[in-house]
C-alpha cells in the first residue's frame, strides 16, 4: 500500500480538518501520515527527515507552513510533494502574532498552548533564506501547488510559478475544508503518485 506523510500549517496538528479528510480518502488505498510537528522549524525539518527514512512514504503533502517545509525536503529525498497555500514568508505571518496562543486542533502530547517570540522569528527568517536552496530544475515537474481563491493569509503563487509550474487552484480559503480536500486535493494527489509509479 502506498504511503502518504501530511505536515500541517504552524497553529495546526496532526488532527486538523485536512489530515483526518485524507485519511478518510485513502482509507483502504494509499496509509496517510498525519504527524504532530516541533513548533520550531529546524527540530521540524530534523523530525521529518527522520520520519521519511523510517517510514519511506511515496509523497509528500502539505499545508501552509507544512508546504514550506514539504518544498525544502521533496527535491532532497526525491519525493512528488503537493504544496497546499504554500506560506513561504512565515516571518511575516509571525510578527504581527507575538505573543501566547493555542492550537487550534489536539495534539498527542497533549499541549496546547505556545508562545510566538522573537527567536522563533529568527529561526524561521534564517530558513527562509535558504528555502530554496535545494530547487532542482529537473525535479520541477514532481511539485504541484494548490492554491485557495478565498486565502487572506498566503499569497505566494507568483513566487511558487518561479520555481515550478504545475499550480492549480480550489475555490475555499487558506486551509481547506473536508469537502475541499475530497473534491480538489485528493485527485491531485492520486494523479501525482500515479505519475510517480510510471
Amino acid at each position: 500500500m502506498m504511503k502518504i506523510l501530511f505536515l500541517h500549517g504552524f497553529f495546526a496538528s496532526g488532527q486538523c480538518v485536512p489530515a483526518v479528510a485524507l485519511k478518510e480518502a485513502f482509507e483502504g488505498k494509499a496509509e496517510v501520515l498525519t504527524p504532530d510537528l516541533p513548533m520550531h522549524p529546524k527540530e521540524a525539518i530534523n523530525f521529518i527527515r527522520d520520519l521519511i527514512d523510517i517510514e519511506k512514504p511515496d509523497a509528500l503533502v502539505g499545508n501552509s507552513c507544512g508546504s514550506f517545509y514539504a518544498q525544502m525536503i521533496a527535491p532532497i529525498i526525491g519525493l512528488p510533494a503537493l504544496l497546499g497555500n504554500p506560506h513561504f514568508k512565515m516571518t511575516e505571518f509571525l510578527k504581527p502574532r507575538i505573543g501566547a496562543h493555542q492550537y487550534k486542533s489536539p495534539r498527542k502530547d497533549g499541549k496546547q498552548d505556545f508562545i510566538i517570540d522573537e527567536q522563533l522569528i529568527a529561526e524561521f527568517a534564517e530558513l527562509e533564506k535558504q528555502q530554496f536552496d535545494n530547487y532542482n530544475p529537473e525535479y520541477k515537474e514532481h511539485i504541484w501547488g494548490i492554491f485557495g481563491e478565498q486565502d487572506t493569509l498566503a499569497h505566494y503563487e507568483p513566487l511558487f510559478l518561479k520555481y515550478y509550474s504545475h499550480s492549480y487552484h480550489f475555490p475555499g480559503g487558506h486551509t481547506p475544508t473536508a469537502e475541499e480536500v475530497h473534491t480538489y486535493y485528493v485527485p491531485l494527489i492520486e494523479k501525482l503518485m500515479k505519475e510517480r509509479a510510471i
